[in-house]
């Protein structure tokens, strides 16, 4: 590993401190290193607070260094951004300082920045190294850029099934699947995800709380799929401790947590669903179920990422037949208990 690429390893290493707080933001790290040691460093901590190069030049400063700064080489995992946002351009903050070399991970595909905050530093005399740990610095901000290359949230797709293949019961009576240590790791997943999504059959017979219960990180807007908006709202998705919002082919209307929001009539179901959530700013979304609506998206090829929990213990013989990934090996598999849990990739 290079020099500029061990800086740039802990610029990741800050960045994905932000994870599920600074969304629909991409997470980012930064370091300054001066005679190679690190003056300063810093990352994004949550949505509309100052960005990762901020913090990192304010902790410089705040640590004895800023003399050292117009001397030294800033490492960020993101380009610098190049606009006024809620924060003020980031390139201007480096420019002002007069660090004289800037190392990038990835280019930003945000339409304002995308090569303008380089373009602005190299103008301003500024050597700038692009693509150091490029892959990683992509993959850590995957949501980020799906949403804006591909126009559509992240998603990602989360089931449990049990070993001849069934996820629930078909009755009101709940199938307990996966066990305990899983439960926490589904929780965990929860909080990484900007929205978590659900059909209205789902709730009907499952009555899910659909909220992250592991202690730490965000919790998830609650999208229900409710086309002709049937739910009742004694259920625990509209208990108003989350946002909820529940896509429909009926009307628009906003009220206190609450928010109905109509689908596209014109567009393909996945297609206006996948619309409605760009619409809404969710850059990411969780889908549990039901098995009807995982199968519609893996069949219409709209997806990224995938965990299935599989019990061997549990034979259910009847009830509500799981999704299935066809042509789709596992990228890991790791065993939890009696809980066999495959990662998938599309």
């Amino acid at each position: 590993m290079t020099t500029d690429e061990q800086y740039m390893f802990r610029c990741l290493e800050l960045a994905v401190k932000g994870l599920g707080r600074v969304a629909p933001n991409p997470m980012v790290g930064a370091v300054l290193v001066h005679d190679n040691r690190i003056i300063g460093e810093g990352w994004h901590q949550y949505y509309g607070g100052p960005h990762a190069e901020v913090n990192c030049i304010h902790d410089a400063i705040e640590k004895g260094n800023e003399l050292l700064i117009p001397q030294s080489t800033l490492y960020v995992s993101l380009e610098p951004c190049a606009h006024q946002g809620k924060t003020p351009p980031c390139d201007q903050l480096i420019i002002r300082h007069k660090i004289p070399r800037v190392v990038i991970g990835c280019r930003d595909p945000f339409p304002e920045v995308n090569g303008n905050g380089i373009a602005h530093l190299q103008t301003a005399g500024i050597e700038v190294v692009e693509g150091v740990l490029e892959l990683q610095s992509l993959k850590i901000n995957k949501r980020f850029f799906c949403f804006h290359q591909k126009k559509r949230p992240y998603i990602f797709l989360k089931w449990a099934e049990t070993a001849d293949g069934f996820m629930g019961s078909g009755t009101k009576e709940r199938m307990l699947i996966s066990g305990a240590a899983t439960n926490m790791l589904v929780h965990q997943i929860r909080s990484q995800e900007a929205a978590i999504m659900v059909g209205s059959n789902t709730v009907a017979m499952d009555n899910p709380q659909l909220t992250n219960r592991s202690g730490s990180g965000a919790q998830p807007v609650r999208v229900i799929i409710d086309r002709k908006l049937n739910l009742h709202r004694d259920y625990h998705v509209f208990d108003q401790t989350v946002k909820a919002i529940v896509l429909n082919e009926i009307r628009h209307h906003q009220e206190h947590h609450l928010q109905l929001y109509q689908l596209n009539p014109e567009l393909p179901f996945i297609q206006s669903v996948c619309a409605a959530l760009v619409a809404l700013r969710l850059q990411s979304v969780l889908i549990e179920g039901g098995a009807k609506l995982l199968q519609l998206f893996i069949d219409a090829n709209c997806w990224d990422e995938a965990v299935v929990i599989r019990n061997n213990q549990i034979y259910a013989h009847q009830g509500v037949r799981a999704p299935v990934l066809k042509n789709r090996l596992p990228v890991e598999q790791n065993t939890i208990g009696e809980d066999i849990v495959s990662y998938y990739t599309f």
